[in-house]
């Protein structure tokens, strides 16, 4: 029997789980855009249940234009008020700020970096504590558990799969050797 870690134990029956687990969770992710809807995906998710942002997930994107940062950063108040008015999404007035500001502080990173990732990397490896200093210095709504989250789910931080679970293999091999440090 193959032995898959908690996350997925403990949601045996649900597709959602399993399918972000095998698929996502902890893959690396070289896209501006796809690091920024998973940052905005796991601020939306504080005090909720992660599986309520997966099934929700398509409509976040839609919501917030597939998560393009040019979009997303000029934003107006007429889009906060679309937002917030969508029911297919966390209607949370400081959750959609947050997506606001944190695509415009992206977009600020990229012309000194080149890029988010770029950013990422070269900060790459801090500890949690350090990660969190950093993420509350340049976005908003960034708790230290949020940070862990979204750091652990796009392979800066390790924990994201037991050294047994077959996926685990599947994100190491995914890898830089830089980023297995």
């Amino acid at each position: 029997m193959t032995t898959y870690c908690d996350y997925c134990n403990s949601h045996p029956e649900d597709t959602f789980n399993k399918n972000y687990h095998d698929t996502q969770y902890g893959f690396p992710i070289a896209d501006d855009d796809l690091l920024f809807e998973r940052l905005i995906l796991e601020i939306n998710q504080a005090g909720l249940s992660w599986i309520t942002i997966l099934k929700k997930a398509e409509n976040f994107r839609k919501a917030y234009d597939k998560f393009k940062l040019e979009k997303v950063a000029k934003y107006t108040e007429k889009d906060r008020a679309r937002l917030l008015a969508d029911a297919g999404i966390i209607r949370n007035r400081l959750k959609v700020n947050a997506a606001i500001v944190n695509a415009q502080r992206i977009l600020d990173l990229k012309k000194e970096h080149g890029s988010f990732k770029n950013w990422l990397d070269a900060h790459h490896p801090l500890t949690k504590d350090e990660w969190t200093k950093l993420f509350k210095k340049n976005f908003v709504f960034t708790g230290g558990e949020i940070v862990n989250e979204f750091l652990m789910s796009t392979g800066y931080l390790p924990g994201a799969h037991t050294k047994d679970c077959p996926i685990y293999k599947k994100v190491a091999a995914q890898k830089p050797a830089w980023m297995k440090k």
